[in-house]
């Protein structure tokens, strides 16, 4: 499990340490960085994927993902005594992200590279990575240390050199994840690669989940939500029955689904107290099939280490979203699970859950802060020395 999250410099995300527990609820006003922070944990993931650079390409370049403030804002600014203005920048172009886990926390920081004649000078690049055992970095619990295009890790008490000259534009994880050089490297790749991120669910007339698939088991439902059928006759098999049709009791009181079909093709039936006959996925409304849907991804039987769930109440009734807190604060049992929402009935229903971690965000002077939290209040946070 996750303890902290960590971000800087990305976007509006200047400076901000997260505490993290088994449900995390993210929430805040239009504007006050819950998308950034989202956005910042998928970078993350990105990582283990081979594809933190592009991925910044995607989103504009590291410039245009960058914190566009100053580099500080001093107490007479605060006070509006002078107005916001930059300088001279004094320290390098820097983005950081990072976690702490209860087994290993990472941190990466991307910057520019060299002027040179190349025409890629706009190219961010892997400065400094590090992966150490324990709550934060110190000198004494860093496993693998990487330096521009070096990488040692641990060995005894002295480090042990892995590789030295290191593609600047990929990270520790598609380069030296070996199971006997680099172990950990290779231990928190995969646990980086099972974190699952579910925001595109469709349900428009045209969407996959409504018509029938070919049927093959599937114990993780897709991100867009395509292989419903499958995935839901999955969890009948191999998963957790019994909770699974609670779930669809729990909002649709009376009502069953049912997996058809003909041969190897999948379809999902709706069966509704007072019809005589089952609806097909087709003929559902664009809720009720969301709903599903978010009910065969947290029955998983492939429960992941993160689960990241990005305004699950769209298109849903408001009077559906007691059971998806519900539903959710079932699936927190088995995995943890990060909750970005808007929606204060369903926001107000997850913190009654026991140990609910409530972020609200807020903006001052356009860096997004959480609030109530102090300089005190934050989790102990140290980043890798360029």
């Amino acid at each position: 499990m996750l303890t902290t999250l960590a971000i800087a410099n990305y976007r509006s995300l200047r400076e901000l340490a997260v505490p993290m527990a088994r449900l995390n609820v993210v929430t805040g006003a239009n504007g006050s960085g819950k998308s950034n922070l989202y956005r910042a944990l998928r970078l993350l993931a990105e990582t283990a994927q081979g594809g933190v650079v592009p991925a910044l390409a995607r989103e504009g370049g590291l410039e245009s993902s960058l914190w566009a403030g100053p580099e500080t804002i001093s107490a007479r600014m605060k006070r509006g005594e002078v107005p916001i203005q930059g300088g001279a920048r004094k320290d390098p172009v820097s983005l950081r992200l990072g976690f702490a886990g209860e087994d290993y926390g990472y941190a990466i920081d991307l910057g520019l590279p060299i002027p040179s004649n190349s025409r890629f000078t706009h190219d961010p690049q892997i400065k400094r990575e590090a992966i150490w055992s324990g709550p934060f970095l110190r000198s004494a619990n860093v496993l693998v240390d990487r330096n521009g295009s070096m990488a040692r890790v641990r060995d005894g008490r002295g480090w042990r050199v892995v590789a030295q000259h290191l593609s600047p534009f990929e990270s520790l994880f598609a380069q030296i994840a070996d199971p006997h050089a680099a172990p950990e490297v290779l231990t928190l790749r995969e646990t980086i690669r099972g974190w699952r991120f579910y925001d595109h669910f469709r349900s428009d007339a045209h969407a996959p989940a409504r018509q029938p698939q070919l049927g093959t088991r599937t114990p993780v439902l897709s991100h867009d939500g395509r292989d419903l059928a499958a995935a839901w006759q999955t969890i009948i098999e191999i998963g957790d029955e019994r909770a699974l049709a609670a779930a669809v009791d729990d909002a649709f009181p009376g009502a069953r689904v049912d997996i058809a079909g003909e041969g190897a093709r999948f379809a999902l039936e709706f069966h509704q107290h007072g019809l005589l006959r089952p609806l097909s996925a087709a003929e559902l409304s664009d809720g009720t099939l969301r709903y599903l849907l978010w009910i065969a991804a947290l029955h998983t039987p492939r429960p992941p280490p993160l689960m990241v769930l990005n305004e699950p109440e769209t298109s849903l009734h408001p009077d559906l979203l007691p059971a998806l807190a519900r539903l959710i604060a079932h699936a927190a049992k088995r995995t943890q699970v990060w909750v970005v929402s808007h929606a204060s009935r369903l926001i107000s229903a997850l913190e009654q859950v026991d140990d609910c971690n409530s972020i609200h965000l807020e903006k001052q002077f356009s860096q997004t802060q959480i609030v109530g939290q102090g300089m005190l209040d934050a989790p102990a946070w140290y980043w890798p020395e360029r």
